[in-house]
């Protein structure tokens, strides 16, 4: 039951869409509002010669009302199989949850992408500080604003690919087209407006420099935990089937150096060793879990 009446302007059927789509992913509700609002404004081009709201009245006759457009984005997305299960873990499966993240594709997910993200932060952060640094520098040229422009445009698509990225890898609903950003007058005074009034473009700015930060991090625990959780594993088996212990060395702590000579000191190493591969994993989904969560917050446009 809803109390919605007949939207009589592109805006008001936008935000009866928004409400219609209340519960759903933000990527999904994204990509809604800019299919709709396109259509909407391509519908108003063409019929010069009618009000907007005799336009949004046949809109709706034909395209459909804002809550059936809702449940065909919603039945099309449940048809949709992305590279994770969408259902909730079963009971059964949570018993054994510990060990269980061995199977979780989201883990290896996560863990591939704290590996790429030093090189994607290093790109991000370079592109968008030139970007400003020369935006900045070409003010008081006559470039100086398509420029700014362009360079807003470039991270506005490269925002658009990091969301195809953290929803590849860390599966997450995010946009799969660029936001509609060019108001149905398309002057140019009107598209710097936009520009700078979008808060999408300033927070998209925002993460791609906070990816620099964030990249060395996720690069240092991957790199770090599967560097200690493998080397004590390979090492330790390794040491049994050649039954040479002489590269497992820690020489400060006796106790420990006598105890990797042994064979119950090496089958321990492994299993601590067996053990840390299993927190960094559960670290991975951790870090994919959260930075998801960021990448929807800065990167979603509604």
């Amino acid at each position: 039951m809803t109390s919605d009446r007949p939207p009589e302007t592109v805006r008001a059927y936008l935000d009866q869409l928004r409400r219609a789509l209340k519960g759903a992913p933000a990527g999904l509700i994204a990509d809604a509002l800019a299919d709709t609002e396109d259509h909407l404004n391509n519908e108003i081009a063409n019929n010069p010669d009618l009000k907007e709201s005799e336009i949004l009245a046949s809109v709706i006759e034909t395209y459909g009302t804002p809550q059936e457009i809702a449940e065909e984005y919603r039945d099309m997305e449940a048809t949709i199989a992305g590279p994770f299960p969408k259902n909730e873990p079963t009971p059964q499966s949570r018993k054994f949850g510990f060990f269980n993240v061995i199977s979780d594709p989201r883990t290896y997910g996560a863990l591939l992408y704290m590996l790429l993200s030093l090189a994607t932060g290093i790109f991000y952060f370079t592109w968008t500080i030139t970007g400003i640094a020369l935006s900045l520098s070409f003010a008081i040229l006559i470039i100086g604003v398509p420029f700014a422009l362009l360079f807003i445009g470039s991270v506005r698509v490269l925002a658009l690919v990091e969301g195809r990225i953290v929803e590849g890898l860390l599966g997450v609903r995010m946009p799969r087209r660029l936001p509609s950003t060019i108001p149905p007058e398309g002057t140019i005074l009107a598209r710097i407006r936009d520009a700078l009034t979008n808060i999408r473009t300033w927070s998209s700015m925002f993460y791609l420099l906070l990816m620099l930060p964030l990249g060395i991090i996720y690069f240092v625990i991957g790199v770090t935990g599967l560097a200690v959780s493998l080397g004590f594993i390979g090492g330790g088996l390794y040491a049994l089937v050649t039954n040479d212990a002489s590269h497992i060395r820690i020489d400060d702590v006796p106790v420990l150096a006598h105890l990797l000579h042994t064979a119950p000191g090496l089958i321990l190493l492994v299993l601590v060793g067996l053990f840390l591969l299993f927190v960094v994993l559960h670290i991975a989904r951790g870090i994919g879990w959260l930075h998801a969560r960021i990448a929807e917050v800065l990167l979603v446009r509604l």
